[in-house]
């Protein structure tokens, strides 16, 4: 066999030098020139600390042993210059968070522009620009939107401009940490299969991060399962997955078919009464302004129909899923309903009451009985606010109580979503809690005020399937113990088949088809609703 691309030799990682506990211990592995490894393993494993380690993007405060070594050169040995020319020629990250890696002062282009230019400064403007946008449109980012800022991309779309910025200086190797984590299913098959086209065409091998093992068993050759720090099991895809060794690999699968199992038979249609929400014709229209070059060609302003005449009933005690790609409106609707964004046209009625008729006052009161639960608890809590504080927020705001009675409020609500020992939460701030912790934080923030409706926007997206499934089942036991209704939004079909009552599919800001989820997932009508299920991988195909 060839010399390996990339290799990795009893790595121990630490993020302090004094105090060494190892949140990487002793991992080795081999990768080979268009091999593909898929490293998966729950939320805290070490999976993303091994990659930014690999490619020493780590503090100085870090406490790191072993060899990381590229086509048998140290990587721990490299030059500032040579690891300049290293990171993005030789190893580029895709990270989770696209936020992190786009500028909000530069448009898409200038990001393109300035990472070519500084490690190839010989291209021309012009040689630059074209080869940006041949990368921008190899991951459907049309040339059009060249000038535009990241704050005017969904979700969805920035993580392929992160993509396209990854791939733009055709590295050798590809560490991907959750790349498609806030991607729709037919976004995530269209970038994973045009990585993995890259990587067999260039010979560029993949380090795939994931939660997601129906994706790493679509995708990857071999599989490496992390846990607490070590890697436990590895293999190829369909050994690992057809003949798992460790207890963990198989509490992980276990998971995962869990939520993929179809039990919709079994599911009860519930009696529908008055509805609870009431959306007619509703609208959430942008427009955007041209330039001054394109109001001197009599170029017209666009307009964007984010949320495009919508008509949704949502009846009590039901959980009610919206599906659809990024970009298609499923958070705008969100936010429109709640008034976070006041709508362009239509109506909003909430337990018989029309919200976009209130005044701020009166709205207010209003959300009281209509909360949300983000995708991403942290971005949501506030970092200098103890847990404590962040859940008996809305208490004292909504003046619902007295500070001495929300600390009980609140020590009863953890209890309830299973942050226990409670002593050992209450004073703690969000940045020393998992993923699923957070989450957990965060539903307990939503539920405080006793409302009415929860809309859920990606709860579980960002969660390791282990962690999806606790989560996904504690709000099953809320939904019961506090009358709630479930407005929920994901990308995430199996998951919305498990959770969900009844689906509605979302596309280009309209609702193109709703019915009840086993008549969605066993008889699909819309061919959108079908290339929707046809691009979602199923686990079950490998585990047979």
């Amino acid at each position: 066999m060839n010399e390996p691309l990339f290799c990795v030799e009893n790595l121990r990682v630490a993020y302090s030098k004094i105090y060494a506990s190892w949140v990487v211990d002793d991992v080795s592995f081999t990768l080979q020139p268009g091999e593909r490894l898929g490293l998966v393993g729950e939320s805290g494993c070490g999976k993303s600390t091994l990659g930014r380690a690999a490619m020493r993007l780590l503090s100085d405060a870090a406490k790191i042993e072993g060899e990381v070594t590229f086509q048998g050169q140290s990587v721990f040995r490299l030059s500032p210059s040579q690891l300049q020319k290293f990171r993005g020629e030789a190893v580029a990250l895709i990270f989770q968070d696209p936020m992190t890696r786009l500028d909000p002062l530069m448009t898409i282009g200038d990001h393109c522009l300035e990472t070519l230019k500084s490690h190839e400064p010989h291209l021309s403007t012009k040689q630059a620009k074209a080869r940006a946008i041949a990368t921008l449109e190899a991951v459907k980012i049309p040339a059009s939107r060249w000038g535009q800022y990241p704050h005017e991309f969904s979700g969805g779309m920035r993580q392929r401009v992160a993509i396209a910025l990854a791939l733009l200086l055709d590295p050798k190797l590809i560490v991907a940490d959750e790349p498609t984590t806030s991607l729709d299913v037919t976004v995530s098959a269209q970038i994973l299969q045009e990585l993995t086209r890259l990587c067999s065409q260039r010979q560029m091998a993949l380090i795939l991060i994931s939660h997601d093992l129906a994706m790493v068993s679509e995708y990857c050759d071999r599989i490496a399962v992390m846990y607490a720090g070590k890697i436990v099991e590895m293999g190829t895809t369909q050994s690992v997955f057809q003949n798992p060794q460790h207890d963990y690999t198989k509490s992980l699968l276990n998971a995962a078919l869990q939520i993929q199992k179809d039990d919709t038979d079994d599911r009860a249609i519930l009696k529908q009464n008055a509805p609870i929400l009431q959306l007619q014709d509703l609208k959430q229209h942008y427009t955007l302004e041209q330039n001054f070059i394109s109001r001197l060609l009599n170029q017209t302003d666009q307009t964007i129909r984010a949320v495009d005449g919508i008509d949704l009933d949502l009846y009590p005690g039901e959980t009610l899923g919206l599906v659809g790609e990024s970009g298609c409106g499923k958070s705008t609707l969100s936010r429109t309903i709640l008034q976070l964004l006041r709508p362009t046209s239509g109506s909003v009625r909430f337990l018989d009451q029309e919200l976009t008729n209130l005044d701020r006052r009166s709205l207010r009161q209003q959300r009281r009985q209509i909360q949300m639960v983000f995708q991403d608890p942290l971005a949501c809590l506030n970092p200098r606010m103890t847990i404590g504080q962040s859940i008996a927020d809305p208490l004292l705001i909504h003046r619902l109580t007295t500070t001495e009675k929300a600390k009980l409020d609140v020590e009863a609500m953890l209890e309830r979503v299973g942050l226990t020992p409670v002593e050992d939460f209450y004073d703690r701030y969000p940045a020393k809690l998992s993923g699923g912790q957070q989450q957990r934080v965060a539903i307990a923030r939503a539920l405080i005020t006793r409302p009415k409706l929860l809309i859920c926007d990606e709860p579980v997206s960002m969660l390791d399937a282990t962690v999806q499934t606790q989560v996904l089942q504690l709000m099953q036991e809320l939904k019961r113990e506090f009358d709630l209704t479930y407005l929920f939004i994901t990308h995430d079909l199996w998951v919305a088949r498990f959770f969900c009552d009844r689906i509605a599919v979302m596309s280009a800001g309209k609702i193109v088809e709703l019915g009840l989820t086993q008549e969605i997932f066993s008889n699909p009508q819309h061919p959108y609703t079908k290339t929707l299920l046809a691009a979602a991988p199923l686990l079950s195909r490998m585990t047979g």
